[in-house]
């Protein structure tokens, strides 16, 4: 059995991209949203959503075994 494991950097990265690439998403506001994730990172709610992240990433992982 092979496991796969994207770093969620890497997946948004490419999301992103792909938005731009197709219009959907202006340059201006992807680098606006990096941004905002930028400064969210050194406030409080950091650890939080880091968490619910890590629970969605385990749920998706058990439910894909």
């Amino acid at each position: 059995m092979t496991t796969f494991s994207f770093s969620a950097v890497v997946l948004l990265g490419i999301l992103l991209i792909v938005f731009i690439r197709n219009k959907s998403v202006k340059l201006s506001y992807a680098l606006l949203a990096a941004l905002f994730g930028f400064f969210l990172e050194k406030t409080s709610a950091a650890g939080p959503i880091q968490e619910f992240l890590n629970q969605i990433a385990s749920t998706i992982n058990t439910l894909t075994k």
